[in-house]
């Protein structure tokens, strides 16, 4: 291999952060070599990054490789030592251009203490890699501590993007032609509350879609039930470019497990904004972040989470069999065994599943604008998967009759 290659892992934040390193790469002049951005989610997550780098290495014996991302920063020691790793960049070095074009003269590990960082410096690049929608880095880090979760030590405190970079970000998108913005970070319903005057994502929203009028459709990549505000409830509302589907980090749907959790929102919280969303916006859809057996679930919390995912009507499930996170304290809780988890995780994954064909059944017969994507794959603004009877061209947005459901992919005409 000549030019760099990058392999992706986890979040949709890690993807926007994996194009700044693209464009700065390719202005760096740097060859031959691999940069492996990495997801510690989870020690699954990790897992896959080590077995991915150890792959890269067999089929590229010749080429640098580079780790970052969040299995970098949280543990540096662990991943240089792995002999096939040549540099290990953390969270706030991968962002920087002089980390591309001197990475020969930095130390093999460039691991700065991500708690350290108080701002989050704007990257603004024209587009994305074979993609129709772009994503855009709304904010960074998180202020809370879940039990489960070891991100805030790989991304730091909540920092949010000043609103004018934003505004500058999503018009130079557009002007490249991208018909959809996803708002993007590791928890972006905190969004403003670390700026001048404390904006709240609603509010930003609202004045990014009145400077930036030209943009079709934005779409958020996931709230928490327990940061709703209300300016982001009239938008529900009244602004038809945000998009009728919502992902709701829910994680459970019992009341003990949420507090052992350590999660600031209850299953009432969750069941009140969906239905006000539902009332606002009738039609809107709804998915979810759920884990299955976490420490200490019994049958009756797990019966609860079912029970929530059906009332709610949940559809677009991210189900995570739980898996343990040394150095979380969930980490030292009665565990429950795997396999448990993971029955648990595949009937979550089957009511899911059910729903979502009951919805995507309601589409056929109606007339929806698609995104598309790919070749004849495009996307509903209820985020359902379509494929086409043409190829319109990746990026328009065409209105499509939908006539069948092929498992869970709608079949749509091209209307006249």
């Amino acid at each position: 291999m000549t030019d760099p290659s990058i392999l992706t892992f986890g979040c949709r934040l890690n993807a926007f952060e994996s194009e700044v390193m693209r464009h700065q790469v390719s202005v760096s002049g740097l060859q031959n070599t691999i940069i492996v951005n990495s997801c510690a989610v989870t020690a699954e997550a990790e897992r896959q990054v080590r077995q991915s780098i150890r792959r890269a290495r067999r089929e590229n014996p010749d080429a640098r490789i580079v780790v970052t991302g969040c299995a970098a920063q949280i543990e540096p020691d662990k991943i240089s030592a792995m002999e096939e790793v040549d540099h290990v960049i953390g969270n706030e070095e991968k962002l920087m251009a002089q980390t591309w074009t001197d990475l020969e003269e930095m130390p093999r590990v460039a691991v700065n203490d991500i708690m350290s960082v108080r701002q989050t410096a704007p990257h603004l690049i024209s587009g994305f890699d074979a993609r129709a929608r772009a994503f855009v880095e709304i904010q960074q880090g998180c202020d809370h501590r879940c039990t489960f979760c070891i991100i805030p030590y790989g991304r730091g405190n909540n920092r949010s993007v000043p609103v004018g970079v934003i505004v500058e970000q999503v018009r130079a998108l557009v002007e490249r032609g991208y018909t959809e913005v996803v708002l993007t970070g590791v928890d972006i319903t905190d969004y403003g509350v670390d700026l001048p005057g404390m904006p709240r994502l609603g509010e930003m929203i609202k004045r990014l879609l009145t400077l930036v009028p030209e943009l079709p459709r934005i779409r958020l990549s996931s709230v928490d039930p327990a940061e709703i505000d209300d300016s982001l409830l009239s938008l529900v509302q009244d602004e038809p470019r945000l998009m009728p589907h919502f992902h709701i980090s829910v994680q459970s749907g019992d009341d003990l497990v949420l507090k052992r959790m350590k999660r600031r929102h209850t299953r009432d919280d969750v069941m009140r904004f969906v239905d006000k969303v539902r009332k606002l916006r009738p039609g809107a859809v709804f998915g979810a972040d759920i884990i299955a057996g976490f420490p200490t679930e019994t049958d009756a919390a797990f019966a609860n989470s079912l029970s929530l995912v059906r009332n709610c009507e949940l559809i677009w499930l991210h189900v995570f069999p739980y898996s343990e996170r040394p150095g979380t304290p969930a980490a030292k809780m009665p565990q429950i065994p795997v396999d448990v988890r993971k029955d648990r995780a595949a009937e979550l994954r089957a009511v899911g599943e059910a729903q979502a064909f009951r919805f995507l059944d309601t589409q056929i017969g109606s007339v929806v604008d698609v995104l598309v994507e790919k070749g004849s794959q495009g996307r509903t603004p209820h985020f359902a998967d379509v494929r086409l009877d043409t190829e319109p061209g990746c990026g328009l947005i065409v209105p499509a009759r939908i006539v069948a459901r092929d498992k869970s992919t709608l079949i749509g005409k091209i209307a006249a």
